[in-house]
């Protein structure tokens, strides 16, 4: 299957570097690339959080929908750091 893509100007000038020096061609590159980067998100173990609960009821609800930047600056606040 043909595709365009687009790809920075340096990016391809080192992988038309790479190939000639190894004597391969820009699809091949690409291919073995692209097999790799998805071998490697395959294999990768994708870890779900645990996070503790202690029997509240979620959120304070003046931080409903706060960002985090909030939350950690009243955390530390209230702890005189």
């Amino acid at each position: 299957m043909k595709t365009t893509i687009e790809l920075p100007d340096e990016l391809l000038e080192q992988a038309k570097h790479v190939a000639r020096q190894e004597g391969a061609s820009l699809r091949r590159l690409f291919e073995e690339g692209l097999h790799r980067v998805l071998h490697a998100r395959r294999n990768t173990v994708r870890r779900q959080l645990n996070i503790p609960s202690y029997g509240g009821s979620g959120l304070n609800p003046g931080f409903e929908g706060a960002d985090w930047s909030k939350i950690r600056d009243t955390i530390y606040s209230e702890h005189g750091a």
